[in-house]
């Protein structure tokens, strides 16, 4: 595909977009309620990486603060402890207090903990020996784990989440870290790639999730020469006009991190770096009211605005902040962790 002309970058009005999502305003999302932790996520890390985030007043960042920590779950009985999605399960009977199905999700948890890092906050309400407790009912006897105690899949995905709870709380004790890089390795498929699990499909949100498993836990090394060129190389050719995400699929504006992200990791982005050609793709799928889409010419959504600028940023481009891909934050966000924890010690 030959794209001849250059389009041009809006930040305002992705910074205008934002808000509306992290204010609640935008139509059609009612399906992602008990989910709105995630979509509060998005909105904040990419008014991070616009460097918009003193858009929100000090009053403001105190009450998303305080929302989130509305939804912390401290159920050590049960083991259900973290963070839910959303106030849904929190009622008039049961405020401040358990009840059935008021679980912590460990993509919730995830995603709260990431939004108190970037809004600045130093985590002294986070009840970390109860995630960690509940975390580790979570894991499988292959080395995997569950989103919640009960009712969900297991994938590379909470893999994910897992291994950035342990790094943002500064604790691996919680899980066993050998069962875990076992499961990844068990994990990558023929082609180089990583599935979602053994024997399954290469992906490269799998993937990314993998590598930044490793990366995080600092076991990137136990990628065999072979392995780290394999992988390198099924990464580099998910590259064509703009990034896909499996063999012989259309590109799509999230792989610009998912893709762009392991790579990144493994220091070999610069072989596909080219500053007047990779950010085209995502340029084209600005809604001319802000936000980005999946595909050209279709409605934008909180998860690819978010990713398109993740991936503008990789490609320095914009004067995004800069991402800290491992834990898929920026890097002024991981250095405000870096001094939370080192009070910890």
């Amino acid at each position: 595909m030959e794209v001849k002309h250059t389009l041009e970058f809006t930040p305002d009005l992705h910074k205008k977009y934002l808000l509306f999502v992290l204010n609640g305003k935008l139509p059609n999302i009612s399906s992602m309620e008990t989910n709105r932790s995630v979509l509060m996520y998005f909105a904040l890390s990419g008014l991070d990486l616009l460097n918009q985030l003193d858009s929100l007043t000090e009053q403001r960042k105190q009450y998303i603060i305080d929302w989130i920590y509305s939804l912390q779950v401290v159920n050590e009985k049960e083991l259900v402890s973290g963070f839910q999605g959303s106030t849904t399960l929190i009622t008039k009977e049961n405020q401040g207090k358990n009840s059935p199905y008021k679980w912590a999700h460990i993509a919730n948890t995830y995603s709260c903990l990431n939004s108190l890092i970037i809004l600045g906050d130093n985590l002294s309400r986070v009840n970390r020996k109860a995630i960690l407790n509940s975390l580790r009912a979570l894991q499988l006897p292959n080395g995997s784990f569950k989103g919640a105690k009960d009712g969900v899949e297991d994938d590379m995905r909470f893999v994910f989440c897992a291994a950035c709870i342990c790094y943002i709380l500064d604790d691996w004790s919680a899980i066993d870290v050998e069962l875990m890089v076992n499961f990844i390795l068990k994990s990558i498929s023929y082609d180089g790639g990583i599935g979602q699990g053994p024997e399954l499909e290469s992906h490269c949100g799998s993937t990314f999730c993998a590598i930044a498993c490793l990366a995080l836990s600092k076991n990137l090394h136990r990628l065999t020469k072979a392995q780290f060129h394999a992988l390198r190389r099924w990464l580099l050719l998910r590259f064509d006009y703009g990034f896909n995400g499996r063999p012989n699929k259309p590109v799509d504006t999230c792989y610009s991190f998912w893709t762009g992200g392991a790579l990144k990791i493994l220091d070999a982005y610069q072989f596909i770096h080219d500053n007047k050609n990779n950010p085209l793709y995502v340029l084209m799928t600005q809604d001319k009211y802000g936000g980005f889409s999946k595909w050209v010419n279709t409605v934008p959504d909180p998860m690819h605005t978010y990713f398109g600028l993740a991936g503008l940023s990789l490609m320095n481009f914009g004067g995004l902040n800069k991402m800290f891909c491992e834990l898929n934050v920026s890097r002024r966000a991981h250095e405000h962790l870096k001094r939370v924890q080192e009070k910890w010690k």
